[in-house]
């Protein structure tokens, strides 16, 4: 037999194409055909099954991911009415083989990876393709010879013309507003038999003829991709002849740009020989609900539409034989959503406006209104004539919320089965849904219910959603909670997404269930880890996972690293947070007296380096007051387990060194009258010392800065620190007080409204005139040329002194 004459009906499509899914399914019935053939990884022809059971809700997407790291995905998304999908349904009512035959998901991630030369993000991964069914060259309807386009993306240029793209040309001699409105008008409403199928055929072997050489000098790797992809789908095909079927009965659904060239499948098959020669990685399949807000053209995904909601709601239209009635379904539904938000419409409005949608499209020799002018038709009369009004509602109503889901039982990864598992026993699978929604939980047992289950209901939710953000699973973001929010609580914003389906499968390869994979996501970090501040983050993560065996790991990577460091700041830091773990661990259940040892061990580092550490920069010295802080608060609340007496001791010589940075010596001061271990006299005493004539006015006023910054009011209701400071600052001459004046600003910078008052009117008394007076104009506004003295300071040049 000749090549010529073993010829198979083609049915090219635009893959998210209600018009198309209509006319294909026509087709079908006509030919009705043995053999429905499907462009789609040919390694999960078994899964047909699952997508075309009756419960399981589109859009969902097939998705092939590699079995070892780097991980690579790769998606097949399918809306109700692609015509892939379509096409798979009526196959399984009516008995007819149904097979996928593009590249097998393996090869298909391998050349992706050669033709892009994809590069790998942190964490060995890459960002998701979005596979076939990809965006094909899109067809102009009833196009001549004369209308042929090349593949989507490619540009044509004429001679003093820029560049543009076909799209564009064929939209402007169409007299459309873009392409999308073109396609719509003249694909997804025209109701003439064979129309689309024709056209696409035509269009199809035009688009080649005048693309390929162009795509073979500047595209080589695409148009190697595509001529692979073409040999195997060939090969697939001569399969099914050769299994008995009559290629008259056999229908190919494929994108547009290779319908032209699969009818004749023995011209240029593939070969066993290429066949084993194809680069391959090994991978898995599996299903996943998908979203339209991902299929939208708003995600950035090149093979989606501008308004998926919208076609979804042609699809039922055409399917109910009404197609006329989108105008009015769509318009109603976009005042129903106003009138939802608190934006009354009435039907009057709606009527009139399903009128102006109609008046348009006659306007452009349509017969029914586009998308387009159902926008301006819902503009002029839902927002009286204001975008900004309808914008959000369109918005809903073009691109809508939906998530697809799969049908009970259908085989999913271990990792997606056990997060399913989890939603359900925590009461989370409400939320699985495209809407964010907040979420507040108590941690602390709820004694008024009487299983333990539900006792810890809301503890365990944190567990979960602790879990969920270390495998950066994007469902669930923590909210940053205020200094006021008590401990037991948590606040978190809750919303599913096909990312977050997609990050689920990639964890498959840590583990089989969430627990598992979290183990082995904290065993790597904790490999890895260099830093004591690192490592202690690391056993806050175990805590509040509810790992305690990762927690006790945590701890003896910490004790290691700690062992070697003198960075005050770091050992504080990591010391604070293990307080707080140990303060508060029970909230979450967690036996954390292996961590109290550690503990004393950190803060006893951190007293004997805190005075070699003061000797720093006043850059570093804001860092050193966060470390003392940290550790005066350790002191305070685990006096029974460190040793509060050292670091006493510590305190007591920094505040009384001369040669470490003042403003750590005036911190050290504040701390220990806070603490109660300075008394008055010794104050005055150090506050004559530090503020004395003669002091360099970095010095003085950098240690009364130092100060300033604890126990504020025992310092303002002692009017000898004042008078002495008052006299401090009157014994320096101006270029001194410039300098003193860069810390005094900062000093006084974080008292509040009420504590400035209160040293204005201190200042007065001191001063002999009215105490209210003085405040008043110590703390009004400033005239212009003191605003303009303070801006020339701030860019002052103090590498003269």
């Amino acid at each position: 037999m000749k090549a010529a004459d073993v010829k198979v009906s083609v049915f090219g499509v635009r893959h998210l194409s209600p018009g198309g899914a209509c006319h294909l399914l026509d087709y079908l019935d006509r030919i009705k055909p043995t053999a429905v053939l499907i462009e789609g990884p040919s390694d999960a022809s078994g899964m047909i099954g699952d997508l075309v059971q009756p419960t399981t809700v589109p859009p969902v997407a097939v998705l092939a991911f590699t079995d070892e790291m780097p991980v690579r995905t790769a998606l097949w998304p399918f809306a109700v009415y692609s015509p892939e999908l379509q096409a798979m349904r009526w196959a399984s009512k009516r008995g007819a083989l149904c097979q996928l035959i593009d590249l097998p998901s393996g090869a298909a991630l391998a050349l992706q990876h050669l033709r892009r030369g994809d590069s790998e993000d942190r964490g060995g991964r890459r960002e998701t393709d979005e596979a076939e069914p990809a965006e094909e060259a899109e067809p102009a309807a009833n196009a001549s010879p004369n209308a042929a386009a090349e593949p989507e993306g490619a540009e044509e240029l004429e001679a003093g013309e820029v560049s543009r793209s076909i799209y564009e040309r064929i939209a402007e001699l169409a007299g459309e507003h873009d392409y999308e409105t073109y396609w719509e008008r003249h694909y997804e409403h025209n109701a003439n038999p064979d129309a689309y199928r024709d056209s696409i055929l035509a269009f199809s072997a035009q688009m080649r003829e005048l693309g390929e050489e162009r795509e073979r000098s500047e595209q080589p790797e695409e148009h190697a991709y595509n001529y692979v992809r073409e040999a195997y789908m060939r090969r697939q095909i001569l399969k099914v002849i050769e299994a008995g079927h009559d290629p008259a009965k056999i229908v190919v659904v494929c994108g547009a740009y290779h319908a032209a060239v699969l009818e004749n499948p023995l011209e240029g098959a593939m070969t066993d020989a290429e066949f084993e020669a194809l680069p391959s990685r090994s991978s898995k399949l599996t299903l996943m609900p998908y979203s339209y807000y991902r299929l939208s053209s708003l995600s950035g995904y090149g093979a989606g539409n501008n308004a998926p909601h919208y076609y979804q709601m042609m699809w039922e239209a055409m399917e109910s034989g009404n197609p006329d009635e989108l105008p009015r379904l769509y318009l109603s539904t976009a005042a129903r959503t106003l009138r939802a938000s608190g934006t009354h419409r009435s039907t009057a409005e709606v009527i009139e406006a399903v009128r102006l949608a109609e008046g348009l499209a006659s306007l452009h020799g349509g017969s029914a209104p586009t998308l387009l002018e159902l926008r301006d038709a819902a503009q002029t009369l839902l927002g009286r004539g204001e975008l900004s009004v309808v914008a959000e509602a369109l918005v809903r109503v073009d691109v809508g919320t939906e998530i697809g889901s799969l049908a009970e039982g259908v085989s999913q990864t271990p990792l997606q089965d056990d997060l399913n598992r989890e939603l359900k026993r925590l009461k989370l699978t409400k939320y699985k849904t495209a809407v964010a929604a907040d979420l507040s939980l108590d941690l602390r047992e709820n004694r008024r219910v009487s299983s333990q289950e539900a006792a810890y209901l809301d503890l365990n939710r944190s567990f979960l959603f602790h879990r969920l953000e270390l495998l950066e699973i994007p469902f669930v973001r923590s909210r940053q909670a205020g200094p006021e929010r008590a401990v037991w609580a948590e606040d978190w914003i809750v919303q599913w997404t096909p990312e977050a389906e997609i990050r689920v499968v990639e964890s498959t390869l840590l583990g089989e269930t969430i627990e598992i994979a979290c183990a082995h996501r904290l065993r790597e970090k904790l490999e890895a880890c260099t830093s004591i501040a690192e490592a202690s983050a690391l056993i806050d993560t175990a805590v509040r996972c509810g790992m305690t065996a990762q927690m006790e790991d945590g701890r003896r990577v910490l004790q290691s690293l700690a062992a070697d460091s003198r960075d005050t700041a770091q050992i504080s830091a990591a010391a604070a947070r293990l307080s707080g773990i140990v303060a508060y661990g029970d909230i979450r259940r967690a036996d954390t007296a292996p961590l109290v040892p550690l503990l004393e061990q950190l803060f006893f580092r951190g007293c004997l380096y805190l005075s070699d550490a003061a000797n720093c920069s006043d850059e570093a010295a804001y860092g050193m007051i966060a470390a003392m802080s940290d550790l005066n608060k350790i002191a305070q609340e685990h006096d029974d387990a460190v040793d509060t007496a050292l670091w006493s001791r510590e305190l007591s010589e920094l505040s009384e060194r001369d040669d470490r940075n003042p403003k750590l010596s005036g911190f050290a001061c504040a701390l220990l009258l806070e603490r109660g271990e300075m008394s008055a006299e010794q104050c005055a005493a150090e506050v004559s010392r530090r503020l004395s004539p003669g002091i360099p006015s970095d010095l003085g006023a950098g240690w009364f800065e130092g100060l300033s910054m604890r126990n504020r009011y025992a310092l303002l209701s002692r009017m000898s620190l004042w008078s002495q400071l008052n006299e401090y600052i009157n014994s320096l001459d101006d270029d001194e007080f410039k300098r003193a004046l860069v810390f005094l600003r900062r000093a006084f910078s974080s008292f509040s409204a009420h504590e400035k008052t209160m040293i204005a009117e201190t200042m007065g008394e001191l001063w002999g005139v009215n105490a209210e007076q003085a405040a008043e104009i110590l703390t009004g506004d400033l005239k212009g040329e003191e605003d303009k003295m303070l801006d020339e300071l701030n860019d002052f040049d103090f590498g003269d002194f």
